[in-house]
């Protein structure tokens, strides 16, 4: 399991961008564990009732965005529950027009997944245009408390 030594793992909580960084190399840990331990690169989603699937664009827009918050990336670290367990929240949108990294699909499902004593996770999946593959586009966190809050 990717987070069975959470404990020992020290999450900077500031915004330099040592802090940044140190974050990025964090998440980015998290997903190459997770890659080596999962070999359909995929987890079932209970509420699509379909697989969500991990590709390159997840793993670099999660770094980028999840990296820029103490909570977020304490989020990516249930990247096995989110994944799973997120639920869509109201029809899926079209994806931005002036976003490359979104031209391949045909829409975006926003989702969100309860994280227990910390708030919420929000799971952005994107639909593939031709094969309407979902592919995780990115885990942040909303609504999650500060650690002074729990």
């Amino acid at each position: 399991m990717i987070t069975e030594n959470i404990e020992k793992i020290f999450i900077p909580s500031g915004d330099t961008k040592e802090e940044i960084k140190e974050r990025e190399k964090i998440i980015s840990e998290v997903y190459r564990k997770w890659y080596d331990n999962n070999l359909s690169k995929s987890v079932f989603n209970h509420n699509l009732k379909d697989y969500i699937n991990i590709r390159f664009v997840s793993i670099n827009e999660t770094i980028h965005h999840a990296s820029r918050s103490f909570l977020s990336t304490l989020a990516v670290l249930q990247i096995d529950l989110i994944l799973r367990n997120a639920y869509q929240i109201g029809k899926p949108v079209k994806p931005k027009l002036d976003n490359k990294k979104q031209e391949d699909f045909s829409e975006i499902i926003i989702m969100e997944c309860p994280l227990i004593g910390m708030g919420t996770a929000k799971l952005t999946v994107g639909v593939k245009k031709k094969s309407g593959m979902k592919i995780q586009y990115c885990i942040t966190a909303i609504g999650i408390k500060k650690p002074s809050e729990l």
